[in-house]
């Protein structure tokens, strides 16, 4: 795996991906404590063999070249209610949507187990870690202050206050799955099935609810800040650490421990500067990951194989559930859709974290001594597929990965050093403003292009964008005015 932190891809994508699964000997079928490994997000999926749609041609019959057998279904649908009456009243609990929140809350508790109360001590160890913070980087940005608090959270906080954001991110992702499960029965086997589709629904709800609080509870011990895997997971205007998961971190490091702590909260705190004055960037990135499960296809397993095998009273909790499920996998296909959200995200995403490096270290680099070691362990941490790349990957579908950090951090150092820091934050006045994926390989043409030898082009980057709209537009005027006869 590249050392230059990060992205998204599908692990089906990545040729490297693929030989480290082959040779560490997990296949295709997913892993335990990680994501899947058909990239398919909550490990979920039904047991049975390979796909009847094999082609993924639409209107391809998923119970198999034989056709349609009513008494099959009869059988399955018969299997499928005994199953149902062993787990309880969990299928009845979490409300209605996409996923179980109440399985995957519950669950997550369980993953954080005992946990020590945040002390006033680590409390006010982190506001002052943020009061010096936020005056160091008062120098090296022209954002101001975006945390209107900064806290000191416990897993089962940082659990509670993000789960909101959590799910905007797996519930577009889960109705489109269980949308498609349902979708892709032939119309007679709806027509039997009858009310048993929606108990496939919250079948569906209580498997994502399962992974999903089990994946949070990992993570909810490990992450460091509310914005540590780049997403702005908390409440707007909120700056959190974690003490206990900061210790752990610094543990082994020959760092400070109040080095440390400084240098975490000067990256919670540039994060925040950034969602905070950059209005629509929040909104961008969720929104992304809207966009990229609108695209999610798969093949589907035969379906009358769900219930084969299968023992009722195995079923009394949604892990039994989880594990049944992951025997197979409903294998999304990467669509067009897909990868250009992809693209999109992986290029935001990097630019906000190149930014936040390049701001820290021009506010830290002369104070903090280790704050150069301290970002290349952050780096590094991301590089070996920690808790972000796996929880991302199980929970989105989406595989976080080390990629286009560098290159991104490259592109805001050098247009700071030829433009400044006024108009290096200036980009960030509109999104068409900002490099794409192809300025990041490119940095230096991108500085180029947005400078042209004179800086002022900054001055109003919003009458720069509408300047170009308007020559964009006379420059496709003319050529449809152009005469036929001399374009012939």
């Amino acid at each position: 795996m590249s050392d230059t932190p990060f992205g998204f891809s599908n692990s089906d994508d990545d040729p490297d991906r693929r030989k480290k699964d082959d040779d560490s000997g997990t296949g295709a079928s997913g892993s335990e404590g990680g994501a899947p490994g058909g990239g398919f997000p909550f490990g979920f999926g039904l047991p049975g063999g390979a796909s009847p749609f094999g082609s993924g041609e639409a209107g391809a019959n998923p119970f198999g070249a034989q056709g349609f057998d009513p008494s099959q279904l009869g059988q399955m649908l018969s299997q499928f209610g005994q199953m149902l009456s062993g787990m309880g009243s969990a299928m009845g609990s979490g409300g209605s949507g996409p996923v179980n929140y109440e399985v995957a809350m519950k669950l997550a508790r369980q993953q954080i187990g005992s946990f020590t109360p945040v002390s006033s001590g680590e409390s006010d160890a982190v506001r002052d870690a943020a009061h010096l913070a936020e005056l160091w980087l008062d120098g090296a940005t022209t954002l101001p202050a975006g945390a209107t608090r900064t806290v000191a959270w416990t897993p089962v906080e940082w659990l509670e206050n993000t789960l909101a954001t959590w799910k905007r991110l797996c519930d577009p992702v889960a109705e489109q799955v269980n949308g498609m499960w349902i979708q892709g029965l032939p119309e007679e086997a709806r027509a039997m099935a009858g009310p048993m589709l929606g108990m496939f629904g919250q079948m569906g709800g209580l498997a994502f609810g399962s992974q999903l609080g089990q994946a949070l509870g990992q993570l909810s011990k490990e992450v460091l800040t509310s914005t540590d895997i780049g997403l702005p997971l908390g409440p707007a205007g909120t700056a959190a650490l974690l003490p206990e998961a900061v210790d752990k971190f610094g543990d082994g490091l020959e760092q400070p421990a109040q080095e440390v702590l400084v240098f975490l909260a000067a990256r919670e705190a540039a994060h925040q500067r950034l969602y905070s004055h950059v209005p629509w960037l929040r909104q961008r990135l969720l929104s992304t990951v809207e966009d990229y499960a609108r695209g999610i296809r798969m093949d589907f397993s035969a379906i009358e194989d769900l219930a084969q095998g299968l023992d009722p009273s195995a079923l009394s909790d949604p892990s039994k559930l989880e594990e049944i499920l992951k025997q197979g996998a409903l294998e999304p296909q990467t669509t067009p859709e897909q990868k250009q959200a992809l693209e999109r995200l992986e290029t935001l995403l990097a630019l906000v974290e190149g930014w936040v490096e390049t701001v820290v270290s021009d506010a830290l680099g002369e104070r903090l001594p280790g704050a150069s070691a301290l970002s290349e362990t952050l780096r590094r941490r991301r590089a070996t597929g920690g808790p972000a790349e796996q929880t991302f990957a199980t929970l989105v579908g989406l595989e976080l990965r080390p990629r286009k950090l560098r290159e991104a951090a490259s592109l805001w150092r050098t247009l700071t050093e030829q433009a400044g820091t006024e108009a290096r934050d200036k980009v960030w006045a509109h999104p068409d403003l900002l490099p794409d994926a192809s300025d990041l390989d490119s940095p230096a043409g991108f500085v180029d292009r947005m400078i042209g030898g004179d800086t002022g082009v900054f001055d109003d980057p919003i009458a720069q964008l509408r300047a170009t709209e308007e020559r964009e537009r006379a420059e496709r005027e003319k050529g449809g005015d152009a005469d036929p006869d001399e374009s012939a």
